[in-house]
């Protein structure tokens, strides 16, 4: 078969056509180029979503503990327990010796989001609270550790990890936790440096040798490296204890959530996506928040909590009777705290009138 537009009637017919005007010439000019950046972004948001899924660490809690768990309350709230990880291993080991891989939970959180989630309370628990501590699973071994009425509270991940501690806290509260979110020394640096920095001011200068701190009393714009500094700092506030520096890390959290607030991270992409990349790395979720829409839709439904409809308080303790260097929850106020919860309900002032987690100073120094 001949092909007619070799042809001089091909060319002719070539030659007589007119061209486009210049406006439709330019629109399909921006067409085509609109397609290409729809085309390549998505390509790139693609490579994105494997590359961030492939970031993730992730622990089945769901596996690990079985039915023997609290009942699921579905009133619309949530409950986080989220973990700050003391590993002195790989590039922690900055911080200390390696204990032999070992590793306890510096901080921990209940985070519970109300029906709604335009509200949270934080309910801090000291690293050293004496409590009962049910049987886990080891990490080392797969044997069963028998736990105790009469164990330290950040020693449950250290003997069972990520499930152990879930396990604990449930015991302890009555509450299902829905998810869990762990963070590590490096990691947060990296955060907080992805951010640009967080603003915090001082009422007075804070020094600390064990954490490497030292800060003037004023405004102060804190990098990674003095950001961490300050929430692990015990010896340069209040009585140099852990409850002190619960305050400072609650303090801490206030101001953060207001930087990301002031800084439009959302209308930042390349921020956002190196935010994304940097957190991915760095935290350990459960299952079901370990790929990225999952975590997404997770940070998405936080954005309407904003640092004045925080509450934030430490379990209500006071010193252990066999140990003064120990303390122990007060079994009358703790179960306000946990009946708000469960209700989902502001935990009640008198919760926290006797207890010694905030009556110290220590948040003050922090604005």
């Amino acid at each position: 078969m001949s092909d007619d537009s070799t042809g001089s009637g091909g060319r002719a017919a070539r030659r007589r056509r007119r061209k486009p005007p210049k406006r439709r010439r330019a629109l399909a000019i921006a067409a085509w180029s609109a397609a290409g950046v729809v085309l390549l972004g998505g390509a790139g948001l693609g490579y994105f979503y494997f590359k961030l899924n492939g970031n993730l660490k992730t622990v089945d809690i769901d596996q690990a503990l079985g039915a023997d768990r609290p009942q699921n309350v579905d009133n619309g709230s949530m409950d986080i327990l989220v973990l700050g990880s003391d590993s002195r291993g790989g590039a922690n080991g900055e911080y200390g010796p390696d204990d032999g891989g070992s590793a306890r939970s510096d901080t921990a959180m209940i985070v519970h989001l109300y029906e709604g989630h335009q509200k949270a309370s934080v309910i801090s628990i000291p690293r050293d609270t004496m409590t009962a501590r049910p049987a886990c699973t080891t990490t080392k071994g797969g044997k069963t550790d028998p736990g105790g009425t009469r164990k330290q509270f950040n020693e449950a991940y250290t003997i069972g990890g990520a499930a152990c501690a879930v396990k604990t806290v449930e015991k302890m509260s009555g509450i299902r936790m829905d998810h869990y979110i762990e963070v590590d020394f490096t990691g947060f640096k990296k955060i907080i440096d992805t951010l640009g920095g967080v603003d915090v001011t001082t009422s007075k200068p804070i020094k600390d040798d064990y954490s490497h701190l030292d800060l003037p009393a004023g405004p102060n714009k804190l990098n990674g490296e003095q950001a961490l500094g300050l929430v692990r700092t015990r010896h340069g506030v209040g009585d140099g204890g852990d409850l002190g520096r619960i305050q400072l890390q609650q303090a801490f959290i206030k101001a953060l959530i207001k930087q990301v607030k002031s800084i439009g991270l959302f209308d930042n992409p390349k921020r956002l996506l190196d935010l994304a990349d940097t957190g991915t790395k760095t935290i350990t979720t459960d299952r079901a928040l370990g790929d990225v829409k999952s975590l997404m839709g997770f940070a998405q439904s936080l954005q309407g909590i904003d640092a004045h409809n925080m509450q934030m308080i430490t379990l209500p303790v006071t010193v252990d009777a066999l140990d003064s260097d120990r303390v122990a929850p007060l079994t009358k106020q703790s179960k306000l705290v946990w009946d708000a919860l469960l209700a989902d309900q502001p935990v009640p002032a008198e919760a926290t009138e006797n207890s010694m987690g905030d009556k110290g100073t220590a948040g003050g120094v922090v604005q």
